[in-house]
């Protein structure tokens, strides 16, 4: 049996206000083709399907045709897709009765019932194929119980035990299964978190799930006859913990600028014979992004080569020199003009480092994160060391609240 495993596809994401449905259906496409070609039996989605918990028209437009595409046009038999951060599980959820019709399996919320994350994967003639542990993304509040007066490191130990404690659950349903029908197929689990040692890139919008020290979970949560772990969260390709049939998949397109250079990647898994081979397929680049530092005279010249080969390229500038020039902007306005290439984002890195040295009183946002803000209002406000980390602690935890929120405020239809 193949499975294909892929994650945080983030559809309706924008680049510095730049829609990316031309590079999402592009994908989507060869992703299509791709199953077709390999002759895939199962798809594997974990998680962050979406960039927003309401994702507009589009996104959504995009996901459905792929589903049914999928279903009708290839030999697909299954697809199973499980909830990341960025998504609303409830929205996810919402059409799984219609979706099973197609042989897509989504678990978006978490249930108190393990067995209700297990999801069997029959041929034709209703024998097992494979047993899929799809574990959704697990919220602080799915898997802790608060009570008062805890300290950090209890609450920290709370969020560990309850991670590994899901993951047993839900694995020894899915083992159960396999003995109730005297089978050897093989078990998938599936998971969106942040794992210890995990790599990230610069400006890829990975976020902290958790609060605390032991925010990035160990492998050793995860149990022993998993016979492979497909991920999600993480965008840079990778395994965990070294081993090789436990993996990230990684994002598919580059989230920013700091992912331009990687080479973005499925997974291909097969079982056969009591082996399994695991192979990396590269997803093809659907839209070149550079980006350029120096000064003035250094990035212009790399923007006219580009130019003269025609590129299509979007740009991220990052302006180094030691002149504070009035605008800019123009000369690397006047580079592009008459080409195919775009300027998404100038960002003026000598101008920063003497606002942040000098001027702190108009220090821009832009250049700051939601913790440095809170570290210069706890300065101002002059608290006392003794009193910051349980007032960090409190901040970073109103901060993943309010990125866990499923239902924001907001147009549905805005795309």
């Amino acid at each position: 049996m193949k499975f294909l495993h892929t994650s945080d596809w983030h559809l309706g994401k924008t680049l510095y206000g730049r829609n990316r449905y031309t590079e999402f259906s592009a994908f989507l496409e060869w992703l299509a083709e791709l199953i077709e070609k390999e002759e895939v039996d199962a798809l594997l989605v974990a998680g962050d399907v979406f960039d927003t918990s309401v994702p507009g028209t589009r996104a959504q437009e995009l996901y459905y045709r792929f589903l049914h595409k999928v279903a009708r046009s290839t030999l697909c038999r299954h697809v199973v897709i499980t909830s990341g951060n960025h998504d609303s599980a409830s929205f996810l959820d919402a059409p799984k009765a219609l979706l099973q019709v197609l042989d897509v399996h989504v678990i978006g919320s978490v249930s108190d019932r393990p067995v209700d994350e297990v999801v069997a994967l029959r041929d034709s003639r209703g024998c097992l194929e494979a047993v899929v542990c799809a574990v959704p993304h697990l919220r602080d509040r799915d898997i802790r119980s608060v009570e008062a007066g805890e300290s950090m490191d209890d609450k920290n130990r709370k969020l560990l035990e309850g991670i590994e404690r899901h993951y047993r659950e839900v694995c020894q349903a899915g083992e159960m299964l396999r003995q109730q029908e005297n089978s050897v197929a093989p078990m998938i689990a599936m998971g969106h978190l942040f794992t210890a040692g995990g790599t990230t890139v610069d400006g890829d919008g990975v976020r902290e799930i958790y609060v605390g020290s032991l925010a990035h979970v160990s492998r050793s949560i995860f149990p022993a006859g998993i016979d492979y772990l497909a991920l999600g969260h993480l965008h840079v390709p990778q395994r965990v913990g070294g081993e090789e049939h436990l993996r990230y998949s990684g994002s598919p397109l580059p989230m920013g600028f700091g992912e331009a250079l990687q080479q973005k990647q499925v997974v291909l898994v097969e079982f056969a014979d009591n082996e399994r081979r695991i192979s990396e397929m590269a997803v093809p680049s659907f839209q070149h992004l550079v980006r350029i530092s120096g000064d003035i005279e250094a990035i212009t010249s790399r923007i006219l080569r580009l130019k003269a080969e025609g590129s299509s390229a979007w740009l991220e500038i990052e302006y180094s020199g030691s002149d504070l020039p009035g605008n800019l902007r123009e000369p690397f306005d006047e580079a592009v003009s008459g080409s195919m290439l775009e300027i998404r984002r100038i960002k003026n890195n000598r101008m920063a480092a003497l606002v942040l040295q000098q001027l702190a009183e108009h220090e821009s946002l832009d250049e700051l994160s939601e913790l440095d803000v809170f570290h210069r209002c706890l300065n101002a406000g002059k608290v006392s060391e003794d009193q910051r980390p349980a007032l960090v602690q409190a901040y970073q935890e109103i901060l993943v609240s309010l990125h866990d929120d499923e239902e924001p405020p907001g147009d549905e239809n805005h795309s």
